[in-house]
């Protein structure tokens, strides 16, 4: 009786005993880029341009430094009906482009067939942020008389307070506070240098801080302004840890809370409160007034919540009125 054949699972190939395994050659062209993007990017950087270039390869069943810009716009054309995000377009294409970038500068090609191609636009969300008390829930939670607390308490206030990023807030030093005259100096992004005004709250939440609190921390002699409970340098990762752990204690929900928030209810708040758009800009350190012109949308939908909650002629009704007979 011939021997049964064991059920082959779903999902499971079984290549015959002399069956090569296939892989495609490895295009000159592309990892050529790769090798010189290795020396200046970092790993993932590559890897992604590495995958980016693959999937390009794949589309067009050839070489993508052959392709021409009706080729790139025909590929930017199939992510978009396979419903790739806009911003997921946009890293593709930028891998495109800084790879025949490189061809230029080998001479192996006059053109960038990729700098012309236009990407879907982004859809611009309007930044989530926290009502006041909810801030004050939150700072509230920090409150005690250990080191600890009062760090947590002085950064949350400095975050609120003074609108900072938090890799602005973690690059403080103890001379970066100007405690008398209420003032914080920053570096932004591309290092840029701008002084933000603190208010009374986070002035003194500092103070406490740095007078009873700081100095327990302190045993490497640090210049940085937040320390952790070990004594070094407050991390970017410490910070969302300490802000998710008073949002638990709050009663908020965790994994809502971050840094960023904290900046962006500092924009939309003082909005509200009738601040001048162009200082909104300069504390925010935006570059572009757009930017910061997107937390007036904001502030317009948040009153308009109130609006239609507050006002009697503009409640809106649980139930249809009757018709009169």
């Amino acid at each position: 009786m011939p021997a049964l054949h064991a059920p082959i699972r779903a999902g499971v190939a079984r290549p015959g005993p002399k069956s090569p395994r296939v892989t495609k050659a490895a295009d000159p062209a592309v990892e050529g880029f790769l090798a010189l993007a290795a020396a200046r990017l970092a790993p993932r950087t590559v890897e992604a341009y590495r995958r980016d270039l693959a999937d390009l390869t794949e589309w067009l069943g050839r070489s993508p430094a052959e392709a021409s810009q009706d080729d790139l716009a025909g590929y930017v054309a199939q992510l978009r009906a396979d419903g790739l995000a806009p911003t997921t377009i946009a890293r593709r294409l930028a891998a495109v482009r800084s790879f025949f970038r490189h061809q230029v500068l080998l001479g192996a090609r006059t053109d960038n067939p990729a700098a012309n191609v236009e990407l879907p636009k982004r859809r611009r969300t309007l930044p989530r942020t926290l009502s006041p008390a909810e801030v004050e829930r939150l700072l509230d939670a920090a409150a005690g008389t250990k080191p600890l607390d009062l760090r947590n308490r002085a950064l949350g206030e400095l975050l609120y307070g003074a609108g900072l990023r938090v890799s602005e807030a973690v690059a403080l030093d103890r001379q970066s506070v100007d405690l008398e005259n209420r003032l914080v100096r920053a570096f932004g992004k591309g290092s840029k240098e701008r002084v933000v005004p603190i208010g009374r709250e986070a002035t003194e939440s500092l103070r406490r801080y740095l007078a009873h609190g700081r100095p327990f921390l302190e045993r490497q002699h640090r210049q940085e302004l937040f320390l952790n409970a070990n004594g070094g340098p407050l991390t970017r990762a410490g910070v969302f840890l300490v802000l998710r752990k008073l949002a638990a204690k709050a009663g908020l929900e965790p994994e809502r809370i971050h840094p960023h928030l904290l900046r962006h209810s500092f924009a939309t708040h003082l909005l509200e409160g009738g601040a001048d758009l162009r200082a909104v800009q300069e504390m925010l350190g935006h570059a572009d007034l757009a930017t910061t012109e997107l937390y007036t949308h904001v502030s317009d939908r948040r009153r308009r919540e109130l609006y239609f909650q507050a006002h009697p002629h503009a409640r809106r009704l649980k139930h249809a009125p009757r018709a009169r007979k």
